[in-house]
């Protein structure tokens, strides 16, 4: 099997990136607060810029990271619970 490489958000990618990567990212972004997937902006701020004009911490940006990564991983990782489930 060909390992699939699993691409990594970081505070600089842009929302909207994010959002291509895995709807799992906006997903996330909602739970924490950060409604701008719809926002025109998120072709061009990254998360943490929107996140910091919507008052979010250092802190809690990088938990929200930490999450969207855990939840693409879990969402694209060939072989794990979610993937047996859809098929």
């Amino acid at each position: 099997m060909i390992p699939i490489k699993i691409p990594k958000i970081t505070k600089d990618t842009l929302i909207g990136e994010a959002i291509n990567i895995s709807t799992k990212s906006a997903q996330v972004m909602f739970e924490y607060g950060l409604h701008c997937v719809g926002c025109g902006a998120a072709g061009m701020e990254s998360i943490e810029q929107g996140a910091k004009a919507h008052g979010m911490s250092d802190e809690e940006i990088e938990e929200m990271i930490t999450k969207i990564n855990e939840e693409i991983e879990n969402d694209l990782t060939p072989n794990n619970k979610n993937n047996e489930e859809k098929n």
